[in-house]
């Protein structure tokens, strides 16, 4: 009989994967900033109150994970989200978390 409700290895990394990178404060910071507009690392650290190299260390872990995409205009590096279904849950979890 086949188990239907059993996740194979793959699916369970990459799900733990993504629930540790909403396990951070910064990294939520930094996603939730993104759900708006992309911004620059210099944007998104000046917004922040972060380090550019804090920030950067953020970016490609979240980059990594496809959860943030980059475009290059010129030398600047502009960040946006790249997966919906995790913005949507971050949202999601913010309403949770301000709901009265």
């Amino acid at each position: 009989m086949e188990n239907n409700y059993l996740l194979d290895e793959e699916t369970l990394f990459v799900v733990s994967q993504t629930f540790k990178a909403l396990s951070d404060p910064t990294r939520i910071r930094i996603l939730y900033l993104l759900c708006s507009s992309e911004h620059s690392v210099n944007d998104i650290a000046n917004l922040l109150d972060l380090s550019q190299s804090a920030v950067s260390h953020q970016l490609r872990f979240l980059k990594n994970l496809r959860l943030v995409k980059f475009r290059r205009e010129g030398t600047t590096l502009f960040y946006s989200t790249d997966d919906e279904h995790i913005m949507n849950l971050l949202k999601q979890s913010v309403e949770h978390a301000t709901h009265n």
